[in-house]
């Protein structure tokens, strides 16, 4: 067995209420760890925390969030440290794919894509490293996705929100090696979540995926859990030597490494 040494550590994740971030909890939960989730739809929230609880018997924090907002996450971390007594671990999971034309894109949208999916990282990130230098190390892992690397046309504005991120990544990953604090990204591809099922209207997901799957070398979408899985490696003490890494997360999908 793998031993992952999580026990007692403590996690934020946003975007925790469903899909990747939900798996990620769960799993982080599953192996001892005191894990805080964040979204902006309360009672989703606080549904998958009770789940998480019930399935792994240790306690997961169900904590609304908008992480857009200066404000919301200095209090979710405030919250976190008050009710668990720091942070080891975050995971920027917040914001869903957005892909429009260039032209098509207003400065609102720009605007919200990045204050959500890059200025949301930046303030969790400028909160929790202070905390995890007095506590001797942490992680972080920003999740981005394959557009970041090798943006599609009309991918705008996630694909340079996400090339953001893995700029952040890299230079949060240099700054701070010395304290111990490993940070890396990894590169979402297709993978099942909730929000694929919003997006498909006829609601047979079945046959999405499997059509979806075609356009993947391995010939499947991934599974949320496999996510959960690679989350709790990387922020494990056995990926104690990796850091300013971008993960594609993909079955060989991306055509750049």
């Amino acid at each position: 067995m793998l031993e992952l040494n999580l026990k007692n550590k403590v996690a934020i994740i946003t975007g925790g209420s469903e899909g990747l971030g939900r798996a990620a909890a769960h799993k982080l939960a599953e192996e001892g760890a005191k894990v805080a989730i964040c979204a902006r739809r309360k009672d989703v929230l606080e549904n998958a925390a009770a789940a998480s609880k019930a399935a792994t018997g240790n306690e997961v924090l169900a904590a609304p969030t908008d992480v857009s907002r200066a404000d919301e996450c200095k209090k979710l971390v405030d919250t976190v440290v008050s009710r668990f007594g720091g942070v080891d671990i975050l995971v920027n999971n917040a914001g869903q794919s957005m892909a429009k034309s260039f032209l098509d894109l207003d400065d609102g949208e720009w605007q919200a894509d990045h204050d959500l999916k890059v200025m949301a990282a930046i303030r969790l990130c400028r909160l929790a490293i202070p905390i995890m230098k007095q506590r001797g190390g942490g992680r972080i892992i920003n999740v981005t996705n394959l557009g970041a690397k090798a943006p599609n046309a009309k991918g705008v504005p996630t694909s340079m929100s996400r090339a953001a991120g893995i700029n952040l990544t890299k230079s949060l990953s240099k700054e701070f090696a010395a304290d111990k604090i490993l940070v890396n990204t990894i590169c979402i591809g297709l993978v099942k979540s909730a929000q694929w099922e919003r997006r498909n209207k006829d609601g047979d997901m079945e046959s999405y995926y499997r059509e979806a799957g075609k356009r993947v070398p391995v010939g499947r979408v991934g599974e949320a859990s496999e996510f959960g899985d690679l989350v709790a490696f990387l922020v494990s003490d056995r990926a104690a030597f990796i850091s300013g890494t971008a993960i594609n997360f993909d079955g060989g999908a991306s055509p750049v490494v």
